[in-house]
């Protein structure tokens, strides 16, 4: 017979488990969602007892999968339009999590039955019509009320309400933020509960098979428990291997971002302490050469002298000041180390990155071409007029590895042009050694190298951008479209 404390204990159980669901589904905290929940809740539960009287305790228990669980995890997925694999998975660790009211209901059930028998109470047979086995029954003094019946009811719902309390402050957001990171992280919480969800309808409400004492049903959960720990702890050390090798690609972009910064902001500062200097020189130099008009080898002098001030004057690539002040950098750079360096500008007037990323998407591909042209042994290097430029050949692009049995021309082009309303950027070089590529970005492992690539490519995805990364005759290519 189902008493009022049963029927109680049920009812809290049901609230249990479907507040902890709802929650760890992440159901926002709203008068409207607490209405539809508590109606949701009410018409379950009426169905429930509504099995209970016609079929009895034991088929409505056998009914549980079709007339709560199911219908829980619909609410979930309709209502609250939680993915479906969400909304299983919830349930899923929900059912687990009944495990420690269950045993703090035990538990207080045998203490109480050996506090009570060392105090002369009286031990009966019954028949438990929950659990389809017959249990003991101690009392005191035959009490129909005080006994360890009703002590087990009293003390699983103290530890629903406790293990509730508990769960939703320190469980609930680490679980919504693991299921909602991956489909691979809510399949890995919810591998072991699916598991033993069937182990318990199988064992426990279908069959009662695990009453039966039987060695391999009891050891079936620890062993099971134990292999999955051991499973579990070798997939969590893979990803938290990857997440710290992602973390440190992160720091490392991070860092380049910053420096990028700063190279940018030396770059304007020394730009413009130029510019003065050669205005303020060019005056004083004009002044110093119509005063020494009657000297001829001082003329020629100061005439050489505001030649080469000229000739450090930036060269200017396109409108845009900020690619212009980078691009000046690295061909100052390429002239320095004797690489003929082609550059064809043709911005629109907005560009989508800001000055740090242009600054850095070509400060990374400049300074590995540059790296890389630069690797060129002097024995294999072949000399170019510099009248040429190489702009017929160089600036399109040269064919069979850039390279004949004269030897390895040192070069980089670089194209950036607007077609299709998409931002173009082509950077191509020559190289001694072809690049290895991994995930399609190339790698190396040359200490403090490999970083920049994965700069370039997040810089432009992060803008909706696409980019490759290719070698082609004999060039390394960087192609780029946003």
């Amino acid at each position: 017979m189902i008493t009022v404390i049963a029927l109680l204990r049920y009812l809290i159980m049901w609230l249990f488990g479907a507040a902890l669901t709802v929650s760890f589904a992440g159901m926002t905290r709203t008068r409207k969602n607490y209405l539809v929940f508590g109606c949701f809740i009410a018409v379950i539960f009426v169905v429930q007892i509504v099995c209970g009287l016609l079929w009895g305790v034991d088929m409505a228990r056998k009914l549980y999968p079709l007339t709560f669980h199911a219908p829980l995890v619909v609410f979930i997925a309709l209502y609250l339009k939680r993915p479906p694999l969400i909304s299983v998975t919830s349930f899923l660790l929900t059912f687990l999590c009944y495990m420690p009211p269950r045993w703090i209901g035990s538990f207080t059930d045998e203490v109480f039955s050996v506090v009570a028998m060392n105090w002369g109470g009286v031990s009966n047979d019954s028949f438990d019509n929950s659990l389809g086995v017959i249990r003991k029954v101690v009392s005191i003094n035959q009490s129909a009320v005080l006994n360890n019946v009703t002590i087990n009811h009293l003390g699983l719902i103290a530890g629903a309400v406790l293990t509730f309390i508990i769960l939703k402050k320190f469980a609930v957001k680490p679980v919504q933020r693991m299921m909602n990171r991956s489909v691979k992280s809510c399949l890995l919480l919810g591998v072991m509960p699916f598991f033993y969800y069937l182990f318990d309808l199988i064992s426990d409400i279908y069959t009662g098979f695990i009453y039966s004492g039987n060695r391999a049903v009891v050891q079936f959960k620890p062993s099971f428990l134990a292999v999955f720990n051991l499973v579990f702890i070798l997939i969590y050390h893979a990803v938290t291997q990857k997440q710290a090798k992602l973390q440190r690609d992160h720091d490392m972009l991070d860092m380049q971002f910053r420096l990028a910064q700063n190279e940018f902001a030396s770059l304007r500062q020394m730009q413009k302490n130029a510019a003065a200097y050669r205005h303020d020189m060019r005056h004083h130099l004009a002044v110093i050469q119509g005063l020494a008009s009657s000297e001829p080898e001082l003329r020629e002098y100061l005439r050489t002298a505001l030649s080469d001030m000229d000739a450090i004057t930036p060269v200017r690539f396109c409108k845009n000041e900020t690619v212009n002040l980078i691009l000046s950098a690295y061909a100052g750079k390429a002239k320095q180390a004797e690489i003929t360096l082609t550059i064809e500008a043709k911005l629109p007037d907005e560009v989508p990155f800001s000055d740090t990323e242009i600054c850095s998407l070509l400060s990374n591909g400049l300074e590995n071409a540059l790296h890389a042209c630069k690797n060129i042994p002097e024995k294999e290097k072949r000399s170019i007029d510099k009248r040429s430029e190489c702009r017929d050949r160089a600036c399109t692009g040269m064919t069979e590895r850039a390279q004949s049995s004269k030897g390895i021309i040192p070069f980089i082009n670089l194209r950036m042009y607007s077609k299709n309303n998409r931002l173009n950027i082509d950077i191509s070089n020559s190289f001694q050694t072809e690049p290895v590529f991994e995930n399609d970005l190339p790698v190396t492992q040359e200490p403090g190298h490999g970083f920049g690539t994965k700069s370039m490519a997040h810089i432009v995805e992060k803008h909706g951008g696409m980019c490759k990364f290719f070698v082609e005759d004999g060039r390394f290519v960087f192609m780029a479209s946003v």
